[in-house]
């Protein structure tokens, strides 16, 4: 995996800014369908560094955090208006909380299994939230999807006493344990020294004795742990060990994968399980951190230079003349555009 730093930044994208990013986006994607279909765009922003560069192309900072929430609305409603067969729900904040009511209006309308996305958004939502405990909260959250079945969530946490971000993408592309090695990258300042991540391959153990401890209904052992351990003994909530335990009855829970989906079972609560299926089963826990371009148009905090709005509109000019080539334009006549694109751009 490969890492850039992320300041945390804080703003809204200027106005003059977002709506040509809104458009240059929906018209590159559209022409970029002309070429390929929706799994190879989806793939292409499964990764980080990928996401990135699309991003400074439109004029972003290629370090800013608000690169995130900024190009993924943008693409958003570029998306939408142009009518496109690639979806992008959720966002930023409160915008993030729609994601199921945003999913069950387009799965009605284009036939689409909503519940199967409403359940991937949850999980996936869990994992970068309290799976990954690397000291970052998750403030933003999308998932995007085809009509093929594919798709990609991308979110993005933030660290705000060391004032870092950190974005996660994982992409449905082969994933066949969506709790193992589930990210197609995760993108970061540094690595940490320690950080619990109960979704790497090394950890695959205590997932399963966490399962195994709360069937057997050993969370009563809490009254006999030691007052040592690199976990704070203040996680350990017992009656709310007690109420998940419960759940896990009711619901007949056998995975660690339904685990995620019990309202409550957040970063604490699962710190707790994991350090009482080590000291119960003695089973090793690894903290290893999961994390692992030029512009176009300027960058809008005038780094490496100010935008230019003239040859950023003339960008969009091009564009949408490369996607009308479907209606007259001849290939040799689209690729004499693409190469006007490319000096204007380089």
């Amino acid at each position: 995996m490969e890492s850039v730093i992320l300041p945390l930044h804080y703003g809204k994208a200027p106005k003059y800014l977002y709506q040509r990013m809104k458009k240059l986006s929906g018209l590159i994607i559209e022409y970029l369908l002309e070429e390929f279909d929706t799994f190879y765009i989806l793939q292409k922003f499964s990764n980080p560094l990928w996401f990135q560069s699309f991003g400074c192309f439109l004029g972003f900072d290629w370090h800013s955090s608000g690169l995130t929430t900024a190009l993924t609305a943008a693409i958003k409603e570029g998306l939408k208006e142009r009518n496109l067969p690639i979806y992008v729900t959720g966002g930023k904040g409160k915008t993030a909380l729609k994601t199921p009511d945003e999913l069950k209006e387009i799965g009605y309308k284009k036939g689409i299994d909503a519940d199967h996305l409403i359940k991937i958004s949850r999980i996936t939502a869990k994992i970068d939230n309290a799976c990954i405990q690397d000291g970052h909260t998750i403030y933003h959250h999308t998932l995007w999807f085809d009509e093929k079945g594919n798709w990609l969530t991308i979110q993005q946490g933030m660290n705000i006493y060391k004032r870092t971000a950190r974005r996660y993408h994982i992409f449905s592309k082969d994933l066949k344990d969506i709790t193992n090695e589930p990210h197609s990258g995760i993108i970061a300042e540094k690595k940490e020294k320690k950080v619990l991540n109960l979704v790497s391959r090394e950890n695959s153990l205590i997932r399963e004795k966490i399962i195994d401890l709360i069937k057997e209904e050993k969370v009563s052992k809490i009254y006999k742990l030691p007052e040592r351990h690199n976990i704070d003994l203040n996680d350990l909530d017992r009656k709310k060990l007690y109420q998940i335990s419960l759940q896990f009855y009711e619901k007949n829970i056998k995975k660690f994968e339904d685990l995620l989906l019990i309202k409550g079972a957040g970063p604490k609560t699962l710190r707790a399980l994991t350090l009482l299926a080590h000291l119960i089963y003695g089973t090793k826990i690894e903290f290893k951190d999961p994390a692992r371009y030029s512009f176009a148009h300027g960058g809008k905090d005038g780094y490496p230079y100010k935008i230019n709005t003239k040859n950023y509109d003339k960008t969009i000019e091009i564009m949408e003349k490369i996607i009308l080539s479907k209606k007259g334009f001849e290939r040799k006549e689209r690729e004499s555009l693409l190469k006007k694109l490319y000096y204007l751009t380089g």
